[in-house]
């Protein structure tokens, strides 16, 4: 995080599920907003149109300008700590076999090892004939 600075916690209110500060907008009708988002406005000028702001820190909390970027939602999930990122960062099967181009097809939106398929489809014919 060094190159970034550090981060600025947002001294107001937190939401209690999700951590993001929250901020009231002046103005009839008032309503609730997401800090990092009118800070970002406020530093970068308007979110396009079908973006997220990412936190570069991974702290919900911080309002620090170079620590937020829009991005697409994917962008946003894969960079999280979630299982779709998780599984992403993966470089290998469970059996040890390289995710490459080589190696690799995609199945239902899923990684598939062509080593592992192979000897499944051999263990399968191989039982069918006994």
């Amino acid at each position: 995080m060094s190159d970034l600075g550090d981060c600025w916690v947002w001294p107001g209110a937190l939401l209690s599920i999700s951590g993001y500060g929250a901020i009231y907008l002046v103005g009839p009708p008032r309503q609730k907003a997401l800090a990092h988002r009118v800070i970002y406005e406020f530093a970068h000028g308007p979110i396009p149109d079908g973006m997220q702001i990412d936190h570069l820190c991974r702290n919900r909390a911080c309002v620090n300008p170079a620590h937020l970027e829009a991005v697409t939602c994917q962008t946003n999930l894969l960079r999280g700590d979630t299982l779709a990122a998780a599984n992403l960062a993966k470089d290998a099967c469970p059996a040890g076999h390289p995710y490459d181009a080589a190696n690799t097809y995609s199945y239902k939106n899923t990684r598939m090892c062509r080593v592992c398929r192979k000897e499944a489809s051999k263990r399968s014919r191989l039982g069918k004939r006994t």
